[in-house]
């Protein structure tokens, strides 16, 4: 009994056949530059308005997130070190990275 998790992971060995073994598989190139060879390269960024809006949103909750929090002992009067600045350009740029998710998707402004 038990679960997977408290059981010995089993490696089992296979043995790969001497043509294959010698000379690495190298992929065939796709049809046209930039086109999806396959549907699991299909970015979902670039369709999913929701998906978009929901991974935007939250990037710039997490960015806010941070930034505030580094800004809270400059509230009570603690003068700013590099640490702290460090954190607040680091929340600035996720939220950043949210908006650029929520406008502007990877792959988008690519043209041939």
């Amino acid at each position: 009994m038990g679960s997977q998790v408290s059981k010995p992971l089993e490696f089992s060995k296979i043995a790969a056949s001497p043509d294959t073994a010698a000379a690495p598989a190298k992929p065939a190139p796709p049809a046209t530059p930039g086109a999806p060879t396959s549907p699991a390269e299909h970015n979902w960024l670039k369709t999913c308005w929701s998906c978009r809006v929901l991974s935007g949103l939250g990037l710039m909750g997490a960015g806010g997130y941070v930034y505030w929090e580094a800004r809270k002992p400059m509230k009570m009067g603690y003068p700013p070190g590099p640490w702290t600045i460090t954190k607040m350009v680091i929340g600035i740029s996720i939220a950043t990275w949210g908006i650029v998710v929520m406008t502007h998707p990877k792959g988008k402004a690519y043209h041939q």
